[in-house]
Parts: C-alpha cells; sequence; structure tokens
C-alpha cells in the first residue's frame, strides 16, 4: 500500500558529504531520512527556497524533456529498501498507457520537487525505518 509523505526538511551539512531530506507520513506520525548528494540536496533546497535558475537544470530539463514528449509525471515512489538502498520510481502517464522509471531517490524527490507532483512511500519501507530496536 502507498503512503502519501511529504518533504519536511532537508539537511545540507557543508563539512561532511552527507545530507539528509526527511519525509513524514501526510496523515501520520512516521518520518523517514533519505542521505542524498549534495547536488540533488541543493536543487530540492533551492527550489524549496523558491530559488529558480535562470537555465533549466538536470531536473527541469528532464520534466521538460517529459512534458515535450507529450507525458505527464504523475507521481513519485520510494519502492524498496534493499541492503541499505533505497529504490524509487517516477511514474508517468503517456500517451494511452502509464510508464514506470527506476530512479535514484534523490533524483526522483529533486524531480517531484521541481514538478510539484505528490510523492509516495511503500508501507512496507516505513515499517521497516520506523520499527523499534
Amino acid at each position: 500500500m502507498l503512503i502519501q509523505v511529504e518533504l519536511t526538511r532537508i539537511l545540507i551539512q557543508e563539512t561532511d558529504d552527507t545530507h539528509i531530506v526527511e519525509l513524514r507520513e501526510k496523515d501520520g506520525e512516521r518520518v523517514m531520512p533519505i542521505t542524498i548528494g549534495y547536488y540533488e540536496a541543493a536543487a530540492i533546497e533551492r527550489r524549496l527556497l523558491g530559488n529558480l535558475p535562470p537555465r533549466p537544470l538536470t531536473h527541469e530539463l528532464l520534466a521538460n524533456a517529459i512534458a515535450q514528449l507529450g507525458g505527464k509525471i504523475d507521481r513519485i515512489i520510494i519502492s524498496d529498501l534493499q541492503e541499505h538502498t533505497f529504490f524509487a520510481q517516477i511514474v508517468l502517464s503517456g500517451r494511452e498507457k502509464e510508464i514506470v522509471l527506476d530512479a535514484r531517490p534523490s533524483d526522483a524527490i529533486a524531480l517531484g520537487s521541481a514538478t510539484n507532483v505528490p510523492l509516495f512511500i511503500e508501507d512496507h519501507i516505513l515499517d521497516q525505518i520506523t520499527k523499534p530496536f
């Protein structure tokens, strides 16, 4: 089952390579942090602060290409967790069919923040992450 989440916080550490986005259940209390790369973190932060680049960067370019080809980004899904690695999907609607693209969560979240589409997590991932030790 998919659980809708919201990006609630981004932590960019200037002295470390560890940058974190925090995703919170939209209608619940569970929170999930995901470690991401600097460039994706910076792209997400720029978008959240409303600092739009004068020219399209990678995530805006991809969104523009999808739109120009007649597609629409419907949703982003954090779909799996295997051996401490998260997996994501970008779900597109195209000409008469749905297309699912495999993606890194950091790229998918950055693309989602650039296009304001809903973000979901499979509930089994939230169950794994929020279990007490």
